[in-house]
């Protein structure tokens, strides 16, 4: 069974002003249909043919680079876009609010610590939330398209929260202003999915 594109739950344009439409629509159709084809192509007649993404990166051999680059970058956007939503966002509540306070003291300074993550990788990355096993969360990035379910990258656990800081995903916009871009995710982050992801992962 082939991976295919996940069709988003909102429009291009629905994230606007924070995300535009452009930059949405190359993004999904152009960048994450290419990793989503050169996956596919990857793994065909392998032994990953037929695995589920996540058991794919969990046991990857990160040597094999075209599993590594487009098994990654197809998880990562697929997370991505259902992290973000520009309506029934919801609030940060619950057990995900309590594990974020327990590990960072306030939402103020988890939302530093992610914005300074995403701010300092070098070149082409993400930032992550990540959850380990009894609920602990912790914050890392990763460069390219590497995440933290594959083994022995940074923060481990799973991700349930991640921004795409390869200048794609910002430059028409903001061009070399990625701290802004950062700012402006914080407006249509879905805590409903994040909180489902959370209490599912722990």
């Amino acid at each position: 069974m082939a991976f295919e594109l996940p069709k988003l739950g909102y429009a291009y344009d629905a994230l606007e002003p924070h995300i535009d439409a452009k930059t949405m629509e190359i993004h999904h159709s152009k960048h994450h249909n290419g990793y989503t084809t050169k996956l596919n192509d990857a793994i065909a007649g392998t032994n990953l043919e037929g695995q589920s993404i996540e058991d794919i990166l969990g046991n990857l051999d990160m040597s094999n680079g075209a599993v590594r680059n487009n098994g990654g970058g197809f998880y990562n956007h697929s997370l991505f876009w259902s992290v973000m939503n520009p309506s029934n966002k919801g609030e940060l509540a619950g057990e995900l609010k309590d594990a974020i306070n327990a590990e960072f003291g306030s939402f103020d300074a988890f939302k530093d610590a992610f914005s300074k993550a995403a701010a300092t990788q070098f070149g082409s990355g993400w930032a992550w939330l990540c959850v380990h096993k009894g609920g602990k969360v912790e914050v890392c990035s990763t460069p390219n398209q590497d995440n933290p379910l594959m083994p022995g990258v940074t923060c481990g656990g799973t991700p349930i929260l991640g921004i795409d800081v390869w200048e794609h995903a910002y430059y028409l916009n903001y061009q070399n202003r990625r701290p802004d871009y950062i700012e402006a995710f914080f407006n249509v982050i879905n805590w409903n999915e994040v909180a489902k992801r959370y209490a599912t992962a722990k």
